[in-house]
């Protein structure tokens, strides 16, 4: 009984602080959304670069797979915050959230692109070729359709990794789910029921990506 009173003390305490918690929760679903977008079209971009026969263009993608594999999400995130600025080019928080963590994950996104690329049967290309289809329709028709279905438990959990790294803007002021939630432990000094209130919103958004790639993966079995 005591336990049961403490856990409806709690809740009753935490009640008052859940819209703030779910405006941020949602700003950081927003930031998330947006930079996934930015992640598939830079990985694919970088994708067909990499599998390029011109040099330069394979090259400059290797070297950005490279580098931003090897070096952490944290410091690319202040590159673009900070260091954008030294060349005229300011950019909102926000703003500098999408496109940092976009571009980081845009590395992984290629290489899972990639590995889908050649895991389509080179009889493919050759029907393709057959049909008479020139490079875009032929990736766009035939290619990447096969692609798609390949990588999308990949997909998934680099759009996860994504949704959670939205934690660290907090590092440059957005007030996303992660800053709020340290403001309002700063405000109350009630750090476990905060956490876990982060802990489970993190949860219920990362389970709705995962629900709606099975949701996918389900749709486009049915069709083949």
């Amino acid at each position: 009984m005591e336990l049961l009173a403490g856990l409806t003390a709690q809740i009753t305490y935490i009640l008052p602080y859940l819209p703030g918690f779910l405006r941020s929760a949602l700003i950081a679903f927003q930031i998330a959304m947006a930079a996934i977008v930015v992640s598939w079209a830079c990985g694919l971009v970088v994708a067909m670069a990499r599998q390029s026969q011109q040099r330069p263009l394979r090259w400059s993608a290797q070297f950005y797979i490279w580098f931003i594999r090897g070096t952490p999400t944290l410091i690319q995130i202040f590159i673009v915050y900070f260091g954008l600025p030294s060349f005229g080019l300011r950019l909102s928080p926000f703003t500098a959230g999408v496109l940092a963590l976009g571009a980081a994950s845009g590395a992984y996104v290629a290489e899972v692109i990639r590995s889908g690329l050649n895991a389509i049967p080179k009889g493919q290309y050759d029907a393709a070729d057959a049909l008479g289809l020139g490079r875009i329709d032929k990736l766009r028709f035939v290619i990447l359709p096969q692609v798609v279905r390949i990588i999308v438990p990949a997909l998934t959990n680099e759009a996860i990794n994504t949704l959670k790294n939205t934690s660290l803007l907090s590092t440059i002021t957005v007030v996303e789910l992660t800053l709020h939630t340290q403001s309002m432990i700063a405000a109350t000094f009630r750090p476990f029921e905060f956490y876990i209130v982060a802990a489970i919103l993190y949860l219920l958004m990362t389970s709705i990506l995962a629900w709606f790639a099975r949701w996918y993966e389900q749709r486009t079995a049915l069709v083949l």
